[in-house]
């Protein structure tokens, strides 16, 4: 069965290498959207962009809730330390 289910599945092979390298990309952009070191940066730009005068305290207040949730998922979940660990 192996080598006949090959050969009828070659017409997918880009298809099956298309969805592999999606889902590479995709795990790669998760792990460095819940690197706790890429939220902490976040945050300290967040924290500047407010002593300059550029958001509002409502719309810091806004931002930081979502940054610092983020980084509790990522503190939960282990993600963005790089042991393979997506969040849920």
């Amino acid at each position: 069965m192996g080598l006949i289910s090959e050969v009828l599945l070659l017409p997918f092979a880009p298809a099956r290498g298309s969805a592999w390298a999606i889902r590479q990309v995709l795990r790669e952009a998760e792990r460095i959207y819940y690197d706790p070191a890429t939220i902490r940066a976040e945050l300290a730009r967040l924290e500047e962009r407010l002593e300059a005068g550029e958001i509002t305290e409502e719309e810091f207040d806004r931002q930081e809730d979502e940054l610092l949730d983020r980084l509790e998922t990522a503190t939960r979940t282990g993600a963005g330390t790089g042991n393979g660990a997506a969040p849920q």
